[in-house]
């Protein structure tokens, strides 16, 4: 671990250390307690000496318990050992004795120069303590935010940076929060840590752009409010990385989608031209005289391939309407007989069994897109039906609803593929050349989901695919 990291990891829940004037108040009392028992003790042996120490020897003895107290206690401590030294020494050791007054002018210098010395060495001790509390104050800060700088900004967790803001300080909650953009607009919380609480926050920082950091705690210092503001900055910066990060996501997304529309719409518009271009240009030979059978099949090619171009183009335009919420649906009361009829029309009898009686319960949907949406089931089954077997359009109803089932007998779909299906560009059978963009089903879930409609994917018995809509029963 480097020694940014560790010292970060340092800083405990309310553990960052507070701006202080000088030293701790521990230490403080220790030094009041050196100086108001140390100088009684040494003034008691000087005493007893019996003036066997002249005034300078004196002095320095005092000094040291001065220093002594001033190197534990700090400015309050050494001052107050440098008076009761003055007026100790003044007192007992300085002609007259045993009053304040100073016979000599060499006593005066001597007890002026010591109180000069003990305040200075006392004001010293005291600003080292202060710088050295904000050394360590300031290596902490410095830790903390390298520790955010040094990562890149995908990988900084919004949710982290918002932890070590409320423990840092000792808060309650911390909430990265979107200002509103309009007077109508509100505030959003983007990310929040710790109980949420409605009451006004005690503090908040501006954090960015439109951003603000809102935390219920303790009051700050002004050292305090420093850090949190580049701390708020660190928390900014992590939200602009996932926000970046997601838009990078949907770009990467919408470039999949794309490439995927690209490559399946070229191949399946190219089939259909190639079919159309080849039967409008036989048709054009005047060297080759076509019998009317060869003529009618060349025309049929030619409704064919119109017919696969159109249902592309409609495919197309209803997954662009879908992309864009452009899809309304406008429930009505709806016969789903007529509906069935309508989305089969132009199925050849002989692939197709239909048994949607005339007389089940009106349904609540859009016909429109009811429509659309049976005649892209039934495209689908179509394709995937095996040859020489009919697939099946049924419609039952229940208490509730009507089910429409539209039913292949082919290779079916493997369970864990159902979810994935419904996407959009998802073909089946890749294998065959007439699966189509692979919009069908996509659209199909859509325009359900417009409608309030559950489409339901199961197992045919014997092999295959069943689509069953569950169609609501209108009110009477």
């Amino acid at each position: 671990m480097g020694t940014d990291e560790a010292g970060a990891e340092q800083v405990r829940p309310g553990e960052l250390p507070r701006p202080t004037p000088g030293v701790p108040l521990g230490r403080r009392r220790i030094g009041l307690g050196v100086a108001l028992v140390g100088l009684p003790l040494l003034t008691l042996a000087l005493v007893q000496a019996d003036g066997a120490l002249g005034l300078g020897s004196v002095l320095l003895l005092y000094l040291l318990i001065d220093v002594v107290a001033a190197a534990i206690g700090g400015l309050p401590a050494g001052i107050l050992a440098a008076v009761v030294s003055v007026l100790a020494a003044n007192w007992f050791f300085v002609p007259p004795f045993h009053t304040l007054a100073v016979e000599t002018r060499d006593s005066v210098i001597e007890l002026v120069v010591f109180a000069v010395v003990a305040l200075i060495v006392s004001l010293t001790v005291d600003l080292a303590a202060r710088d050295r509390a904000y050394a360590t104050r300031s290596g902490l800060e410095a830790a903390l935010l390298a520790r955010f700088a040094a990562m890149p900004a995908a990988e900084l967790s919004l949710p982290d940076a918002l932890e070590r803001v409320r423990t840092t300080f000792a808060m309650t909650s911390a909430a990265l929060v979107r200002e509103p953009t309009s007077a109508t607009a509100t505030r959003t919380v983007v990310a929040s840590v710790g109980p949420r609480s409605d009451a006004p926050p005690s503090i908040r920082i501006t954090a960015g752009p439109g951003l603000a950091l809102e935390a219920h705690g303790p009051a700050l210092f002004a050292e305090d409010r420093r850090l949190l503001e580049r701390l708020a900055a660190a928390a900014a910066r992590a939200w602009e990385g996932q926000h970046l990060a997601a838009q990078a996501d949907a770009l990467a997304e919408t470039d999949r989608g794309r490439s995927a529309l690209l490559a399946a719409v070229g191949h399946d518009l190219r089939t259909p031209l190639t079919g159309l271009k080849a039967a409008v240009s036989s048709l054009r030979q005047d060297d080759v005289a076509w019998s009317p059978d060869e003529e009618q099949q060349l025309l049929a090619t030619i409704e064919e391939s119109s017919d696969r171009l159109t249902d592309l183009i409609a495919n197309l335009l209803d997954m662009s309407r879908l992309e864009v919420g452009g899809i309304t649906a406008h429930a009505t009361t709806v016969a789903v007989d007529e509906v069935v009829s309508r989305a089969v029309l132009g199925v050849p009898s002989e692939i197709l069994s239909m048994d949607v009686p005339d007389d089940l319960p009106l349904v609540r949907a859009d016909p429109g897109l009811l429509e659309r949406v049976v005649a892209n089931l039934v495209d689908n089954a179509r394709r995937h039906n095996p040859p020489g077997r009919r697939f099946e359009v049924t419609a039952v109803a229940s208490t509730a609803h009507v089910h429409v089932r539209v039913v292949d007998h082919g290779e079916g779909v493997a369970r864990e593929q159902w979810p994935t299906m419904f996407e959009p560009f998802q073909r089946l059978d890749d294998r065959s050349a007439s699966t189509g963009v692979g919009l069908g089903l996509a659209i199909v879930r859509g325009f359900c989901e417009a409608m309030g409609v559950a489409v339901v994917p199961s197992v045919t018995p014997g092999g295959g695919l069943t689509m069953t809509l569950e169609l609501p029963v209108a009110e009477p």
